[in-house]
């Protein structure tokens, strides 16, 4: 670990849990799927639009979706779910993205008490301007190192189209393990203005035999 990425001892500590944290999250993901209901909506052109889809973690980590059922304005789902599934396969777990020391500086900021859990909070700074990398915090529940919440705004943005992304991605602790639960997100576009999304998960399962067709819906 870089020695200037964290900012004091006990940070240094926490964040070394939650690199051992997220090994094993990374882990018991693969070969899962999900539920996934977006929701989204251009508030300016008064347009709303929900997507439910089957998100799918491959093996080897890739995120692919097949859709379940659209309904609302075509605008919203070209211009704003398909953008947003397109740039969320990437997988997250791509050495230039992780969250890590080689690729963040963190600052311990202090811990809170949330619904009984101790979370450990930590101010995020990338090193480079890369598309992936955010601004912002990722809160860690003490006992396991596992995240709760990472929130901040993207320092680059994937496209042209989009001027600025906002998010806050919410986890559950489920057997020891941080699953996605709820992710809010707002995106600054050049064409259709400001898009809300609401993302909720649910109905996780472990996949025994992934079949090729669905590994290849992109929800489209």
């Amino acid at each position: 670990m870089p020695a200037s990425a964290v900012n004091d001892d006990a940070g240094l500590e926490i964040v070394s849990r939650y690199l051992d944290a997220t090994r094993t999250q990374q882990a018991a993901l693969r070969g899962v799927q999900m539920e996934v209901d977006i929701d989204a909506k251009l508030p300016r052109l008064e347009k709303q639009g929900k997507l439910r889809a089957l998100r799918c973690i491959s093996k080897l980590g890739q995120i692919t979706y097949k859709a379940l059922g659209f309904s609302g304005d075509n605008t919203i789902k070209k211009e704003v779910i398909t953008r947003y599934l397109e740039a969320e396969s990437q997988a997250r777990d791509s050495g230039e993205i992780a969250i890590t020391p080689e690729n963040y500086k963190f600052k311990l900021k202090g811990s809170i008490e949330r619904a009984g859990q101790v979370v450990q909070i930590f101010q995020i700074t990338p090193r480079k301007k890369r598309v992936g990398l955010f601004k912002g915090e990722l809160w860690l529940d003490a006992q396991t190192g596992m995240p709760v919440r990472e929130s901040g705004r993207f320092v680059k943005t994937p496209s042209v189209f989009l001027k600025k992304i906002e998010f806050v991605r919410d986890y559950e602790l489920r057997d020891g393990v941080s699953i996605p639960r709820h992710i809010e997100s707002r995106v600054d576009t050049r064409v259709v203005g400001r898009a809300e999304l609401n993302i909720n998960f649910s109905n996780f399962t472990k996949q025994e035999n992934t079949t090729a067709d669905l590994m290849d819906g992109r929800g489209n």
